[in-house]
């Protein structure tokens, strides 16, 4: 998306030496209603190893940087440092006119900036395009990608390519009908799609959040070639009940998305595409634990 508001990038630490082994990138303040529950998968047989690891988390569409507030903190408590970019056209960033180039260059300068080395570079749902993209600029800094419920794109193709063709049509139409070339998610196609496994308040209180996706980086070919010559390892975690792309017929999250990567490491659980980052933060800080460690 367009230049990168400067103001997200203040820390609330006068020097970098300063900032805690367990501080997070949090471009905002800390109010709103996250609700943190222990995740059924979370017990004393999965507790964290003493490794600890650095986190780079990119959300995906139609949210923003809150979208990690209890899965960071779930990872802070036991000593991982994690960093939650915020990009162009998202947040507080209100210009939607932008493009996939100028989301990953705001990845991109923030890894710079921060001068971080040696991190696990998670991408969730569209965030998967953009570590792609990320990962071709800065191959050297990076630990592991781990692509959870993640599109990745082949090359020369769109986000929009990857959809079904009854999808794509929806969005197409979506787009169509709005005024700044964004595209918004109805309520009916959130709750069954995004958030399935949630409770219908739990939904409600969730679509509060969503805010309209600039459509263009959506419809972007992108050229991947140096993508697929990278050596970077890679996971790709996978929730059985996460029905935002659906599956069957060459389409879906796994194997469809993820056996492009070649040789991965698969992790698994049981969640939908949203609501477990509300609901059960910890399981999921386990699952990116899992993708990442050694």
């Amino acid at each position: 998306m367009f230049s990168y508001p400067q103001a997200t990038r203040v820390f609330p630490y006068h020097s970098r030496g300063s900032i805690p082994n367990a501080y997070y990138y949090f471009p905002y303040d800390e109010s709103g209603g996250i609700h943190s529950h222990d995740a059924l998968e979370y017990n004393a047989r999965h507790q964290f190893p003493s490794q600890q690891l650095t986190f780079v988390l990119v959300h995906g569409s139609w949210a923003d940087a809150h979208f990690w507030d209890g899965v960071a903190t779930e990872l802070r408590k036991r000593g991982h440092i994690v960093y939650t970019p915020e990009y162009a056209g998202h947040g507080k960033d209100l210009n939607k006119n932008v493009t996939h180039a100028m989301i990953t260059k705001s990845i991109v300068d923030y890894i710079k900036n921060w001068n971080l080395y040696d991190f696990v570079l998670v991408g969730h749902s569209f965030g998967g395009t953009v570590i792609q993209k990320v990962a071709e600029q800065v191959p050297d800094r990076i630990k592991r990608l781990v692509f959870w419920d993640a599109f990745v794109l082949k090359d020369g193709e769109s986000l929009a390519d990857a959809f079904p063709t009854q999808m794509r049509q929806g969005f197409e139409q979506l787009r169509a009908t709005s005024k700044d070339d964004t595209i918004m998610l109805p309520f009916p196609l959130f709750r069954d799609s995004f958030v399935n496994t949630a409770t219908f308040e739990e939904a409600k209180r969730m679509y509060v959040d969503v805010t309209p996706e600039p459509a263009k980086p959506l419809f972007e070919k992108l050229n991947l070639k140096a993508f697929y010559e990278l050596p970077t390892p890679k996971s790709y975690v996978y929730f059985y009940q996460d029905n935002a792309l659906p599956q069957g017929d060459g389409y879906g999250w796994h194997p469809a998305m993820s056996s492009r990567l070649g040789q991965f490491r698969l992790i698994v659980g049981d969640g939908d595409h949203f609501t477990d980052t509300r609901t059960r933060p910890a399981m999921i800080a386990q699952k990116f634990y899992e993708a990442g460690r050694d």
